[in-house]
């Protein structure tokens, strides 16, 4: 059987069945062809529509082409949830470039490793966001030695041509149709057990693929409008947000950035069907005071157990996708039932391999394969999984079958179906983000009076984990000398906001366990932080540690 019918067999997308046409430029023509006058985004009043969308898309794309953007070189693009992501993100991947969304959280330091480490030779970026300033921080900072074009978002030297140049549209036409499904479409950046941000180089068919098949397991029609708070240069807004949304020809609703008391009356006036938020998000809409002033009925597609049910007037659990596994790697999701399966089953484990996946439980020692029952590591090989770690090698990221190791513990039912644990390695998980412990610790080496620095994820009720700080104190520095306003401050120009700790613990080296090479015991230094977070009454984002024990 040729490999196209064997993939095309293995995805088994409904909704775009040619394996051809997993391509971002081709999935651009699809929905465009699909769709065409129907409403695609709408931002601040204002409508974009599916042809709209494909032609800004493909002037950007003659633009970068004049510019002298080649095929295959890395494109940058840094705008909050505006039309503008998808127009520019769309556009550079017309132009036969791989796509790098920066994100709008990071430092300026943070944003020139992105640059420089990404090897992107243009930056399409908006001007400012809230109290950030773009253009002056790139003004400000140095150039990397391969960026050669610095795009600002309504300046006249912004590329954009019109499609009257005949020379210009069949280079782009010829560009498009060269891409292939396996060739590399988006470069992104997330923490992982490194210092530094990972790169994780994506082909083409990633995103595509997700955003077909999320428009089917979500249950998307035309009819939907879709409010998402998660920022488009991550994975599941890119997939489950921007992307199904396109391919199932709904609307978008974009909210610069998120706020909880204009996301509730954007709710009511547009009457949204679907919300994409992080638990903290609704949370923080569910205790605004407007959520019992504004009509939400019309929110149909959302989690039962979310904050806002109950102000949506939820009374069964007919629809949720958070019984599910994925990871920046495997480009969201790769296993999940679909969204309108019985709710018994979706609460009864983390879904099944999405088709084209292969899912395998590792010792933990010796990388064996474990029988269903037996809890291990998450191996994952499949469609959406990454092509590898940008300057990494591929034995960085794949063992010799080509399964990527995930580092997250858990276990497969007879079934086949995924039972997930945790994670294995010190990751973070906070609000829906990865946050790098050694990033944290490596950031705050030069913070006097510290002799060890430890961030530790500890469990939290909305955000999932919130980072706690441990800090081991030098031999000169009493208690009290350190806090937690001065490591926010010090970090503060290094570290993006939501790798900042929320929490800070001092010990003497006495309090702490060692083990054998001496160094900090992690897992007892855990448990003592939940334990000083508990006895201190310590609140984060809403949450007071040790008040389930006080009110038993």
């Amino acid at each position: 059987m040729p490999e196209r019918a064997r993939e095309l067999g293995a995805l088994a997308l409904a909704l775009q069945p040619d394996a051809s046409r997993l391509t971002l430029p081709r999935f651009l023509d699809d929905i465009a062809a699909r769709h065409g006058e129907r409403v695609a985004l709408r931002f601040e009043g204002c409508d974009l529509s599916y042809a709209q969308l494909r032609a800004e898309a493909r002037a950007v794309a003659r633009g970068l082409v004049a510019a002298g953007i080649a095929r295959g070189e890395h494109v940058a693009v840094l705008f909050a949830n505006r039309p503008e992501w998808a127009i520019c993100a769309l556009g550079a991947a017309l132009a036969g470039a791989v796509v790098v969304p920066l994100s709008t959280f990071a430092t300026p330091a943070e944003r020139a490793f992105l640059l420089a480490h990404s090897d992107a030779v243009a930056l399409l970026y908006q001007r400012a966001l809230l109290a950030r300033d773009f253009a002056a921080e790139l003004r400000a900072a140095p150039r990397p030695a391969r960026l050669r074009l610095l795009a600002c978002w309504g300046e006249q030297a912004f590329p954009r041509a019109a499609g009257a140049n005949v020379a210009l549209e069949a280079e782009l036409e010829a560009r498009a149709a060269s891409v292939a499904p396996s060739d590399p479409g988006l470069l992104l950046y997330t923490s992982g057990t490194t210092a530094e941000p990972k790169g994780v180089l994506h082909p083409q068919r990633a995103p595509v693929i997700q955003s077909w098949r999320f428009a089917e397991l979500m249950d998307l029609t035309p009819d939907d409008r879709v409010l998402s708070a998660q920022p488009l240069f991550w994975t599941a807004g890119i997939a489950m947000s921007l992307g199904a949304t396109l391919a199932a020809g709904a609307t978008l609703l974009l909210q610069e950035s998120f706020e909880p008391g204009a996301a509730l009356a954007l709710i009511e006036r547009e009457r949204a069907t679907t919300l994409h938020a992080w638990p903290h998000q609704e949370q923080a809409m569910a205790a605004h005071p407007e959520a019992v002033r504004r009509d939400l009925a019309s929110l149909r597609k959302l989690e039962f157990t979310s904050a806002l049910a109950a102000h949506a007037r939820l009374e069964r659990d007919e629809w949720g996708i958070y019984a599910s596994f994925g990871a920046t790697e495997s480009f969201t999701l790769a296993s999940a039932l679909p969204a309108r399966a019985p709710a018994a089953q979706r609460r009864a484990s983390h879904g099944a391999p999405l088709p084209g996946n292969e899912l395998r439980i590792l010792h933990p020692e010796t990388g064996a394969q474990l029988g269903a029952g037996c809890e291990g590591e998450i191996a994952l090989r499949g469609p959406t999984l990454m092509i590898g770690y940008w300057k990494q090698p591929r034995a960085a990221a794949f063992d010799t079958e080509g399964f990527w190791h995930s580092g997250d513990t858990g276990w497969l039912d007879a079934r086949g179906r995924l039972h997930w644990r945790g994670r294995a390695s010190g990751m973070i998980k906070t609000g829906g983000a990865n946050v790098s412990p050694l990033e944290v610790e490596a950031a705050l080496a030069a913070f006097p009076g510290v002799k060890s620095a430890h961030a530790l994820g500890v469990p939290h009720p909305a955000l999932g984990e919130a980072l706690v700080l441990c800090v081991v104190l030098s031999a000169e520095s009493p208690r009290g000398a350190i806090s937690l306003d001065a490591v926010r401050e010090f970090l503060r120009p290094q570290l993006a906001g939501y790798k900042l700790p929320r929490a800070l613990l001092a010990f003497a080296a006495r309090e702490v366990a060692y083990t054998g090479s001496q160094k900090v015991a992690l897992a007892a230094l855990r448990e003592r932080a939940l334990e000083r977070l508990a006895a201190e009454g310590t609140e984060i984002a809403g949450h007071r540690y040790g008040s389930e024990r006080r009110s038993r």
